[in-house]
């Protein structure tokens, strides 16, 4: 992982995290207006409209200036294409922060949000100094919680019938990791 902080970006062996562009706007609606990224994450609201985007972005900058929370797009290294994102909060009273991420369907089963997440932790430990990060994803979604354990992520706990989608009640896996 290599952090570029003039230009808040991180590269990877295939990715480059960077700050999103107005102009991704499009993108991220086209990946954001599919049903199985809405029933997989707690917040990503569906249908998804243009508006939703820019909204969402809005305030990437400041809050990563601000050091609130740091919102990368997940893109190809050679190509520029966008797969997804990928995010940290900051909760700096208690020096950790949560990671989150969401891929577009179509590349879903090649590895980038293990890749994004794992440069995102290594930002959080040697950039930022976190003291501990964690994870949370749906009991009904167990691909996220392959990604969260190849992180070296430890099961810390289930909340059972803690959040509400689609009129039913969902568990949230938590799991988390020291700084080594």
């Amino acid at each position: 992982m290599i952090y570029n902080k003039e230009n808040k970006t991180i590269t990877t062996e295939r990715l480059v995290l960077r700050i999103f562009e107005k102009s991704d706007a499009e993108t991220v609606t086209k990946l954001c207006n599919n049903y199985n990224i809405y029933k997989n994450t707690l917040y990503i609201p569906y249908p998804y409209a243009i508006d939703c985007a820019l909204s969402w972005m809005k305030n990437h900058v400041d809050n990563f200036d601000a050091d609130r929370s740091y919102e990368f797009a997940i893109t190809d290294k050679e190509t520029g294409m966008l797969y997804g994102a990928v995010a940290l909060s900051n909760n700096q009273r208690f020096n950790n922060g949560e990671i989150a991420y969401w891929i577009g369907e179509e590349f879903w089963g090649n590895g980038y949000a293990t890749e994004a997440s794992k440069a995102i932790l290594e930002f959080a430990f040697n950039v930022k100094g976190y003291h501990k990060v964690y994870a949370r994803y749906f009991a009904s979604n167990p691909a996220s919680g392959r990604v969260i354990e190849k992180l070296g992520m430890v099961r810390e706990g289930i909340l059972i019938d803690h959040v509400m989608k689609e009129g039913r009640y969902e568990d949230l896996i938590h799991y988390g990791i020291i700084r080594p």
